[in-house]
């Protein structure tokens, strides 16, 4: 056994017998602890540091992200190599996830295609209670890369398969809505005008892990099949357009209660421009980008009206592709995945500051969920 083993054995041990406030009882000191910063916790001992990351201790929110190597952007024939990593706000370090199932593996998932030089294709994933969902891929065959939902849970850090989906498929709508995952529209193994009306949940929150997919109301028509969307949860409701960017585009809002399609708001349609996510399914926010080389904030909040507002405008919000919120941020993925552009929204006036992914990545997709409970592998600082 080499002399930095054993030493790191005995610093184990040393802080294993120290107690975490001097002449509490560890159950009290944690208690007494949960009300401090995790930050200023974990500048102070290691046994605060390790406490912080347990599952006793309340979590911290961090982000996650879908990245791909840096080969695979510029080469538009070659593999994915797709990787799953979090980022520790508190330590400022990339931490990989642990890998998923083998089947199917992540070399799989392509982002790019000969026959699709311009277009990224999309590896689409939701948040939903405290876990991450990967739903819809696209194979080196052009074909649906994934049969179930491949599910990781932070707290226990474990992935899971989700039920089979009825109909697996790529370039759908993807989102959740009140504890329950949604599915519509889309291309399966070939076109069909069926699927692409086709529209499935899956209830993790209330059925958990024995529920299946189930079939809702059906979509007016196919138009939301031509390219991935992001369906936005929002008071109830599940909101999306069917062209990203500033064309053109139809919207369409499923209202969860009454199992019904309705007509989007011409006001919320009118405003969305850019990417969008919903912040605690309370108030709606969006990226749009201007010509004079900024990009601006916006909030969509029922409360105010059919109207959305500015929050921030900034060039660090220009080419946003993808955005995601959580704990009063909005995180957003800007100059094509070389930064992730985090927005404090409850500060005033709102803060702003940039992440960068770790050397030879670049972000495809983020997300905020709650940390793991310990750093299972070797972290890359920012």
């Amino acid at each position: 056994m080499s002399t930095t083993t054993i030493k790191r054995l005995k610093e184990e041990e040393e802080e294993e017998e120290e107690e975490l406030l001097r002449g509490l009882p560890d159950h009290l000191a944690q208690l007494c602890l949960s009300r401090v910063p995790p930050a200023l916790l974990y500048s102070v001992c290691r046994p605060w540091r390790h406490l912080i990351y347990s599952a006793s201790f309340p979590p911290f929110l961090s982000i996650y992200a879908i990245l791909s190597s840096s080969s695979s952007s510029n080469n538009s024939s070659s593999s994915s190599c797709i990787g799953l990593f979090s980022f520790d706000p508190i330590s400022a370090t990339w931490v990989p996830l642990p890998p998923p199932p083998p089947n199917p593996p992540l070399r799989l998932l392509l982002l790019r295609h000969p026959s699709f030089i311009s277009r990224h294709l999309p590896v689409q994933s939701v948040s939903l209670s405290g876990h991450l969902l990967l739903l819809a891929a696209t194979t080196h065959h052009l074909l649906p890369a994934l049969s179930h939902p491949l599910v990781f849970h932070p707290i226990s850090n474990q992935w899971r398969l989700g039920p089979p989906i009825p109909t697996p498929r790529r370039w759908c709508a993807a989102g959740s809505v009140g504890g329950a995952v949604y599915m519509a529209s889309g291309v399966g193994a070939d076109y069909s005008a069926a699927v692409a009306r086709r529209a499935e949940r899956w209830e993790l929150e209330k059925k958990g892990w024995e529920g299946e997919w189930e079939k809702v109301a059906g979509m007016r028509d196919g138009r939301f099949s031509r390219e991935a969307v992001e369906a936005v949860g929002l008071r109830g409701k599940l909101c999306m357009v069917n062209v990203k960017g500033d064309a053109a585009k139809e919207g369409a809002v499923y209202d969860v209660s009454r199992d019904e399609w309705e007509e989007m708001p011409e006001g919320m349609l009118a405003g969305w421009k850019g990417p969008a996510a919903a912040l605690d399914e309370r108030v709606m926010y969006a990226v749009l980008e201007e010509e004079i080389g900024f990009g601006v904030l916006m909030v969509y909040d029922p409360d105010e009206g059919d109207e959305w507002g500015e929050v921030v405008r900034s060039e660090h919000l220009r080419g946003a592709g993808q955005i995601a919120a959580g704990g009063g941020r909005v995180c957003a993925v800007c100059s094509g995945g070389t930064a992730i552009v985090v927005v404090d929204v409850v500060a005033q006036p709102p803060r702003i500051w940039v992440l960068h992914p770790p050397p030879s990545k670049h972000v495809v997709s983020i997300h905020v969920l709650p940390r793991m409970s310990a750093h299972i592998a070797t972290a890359t600082h920012s």
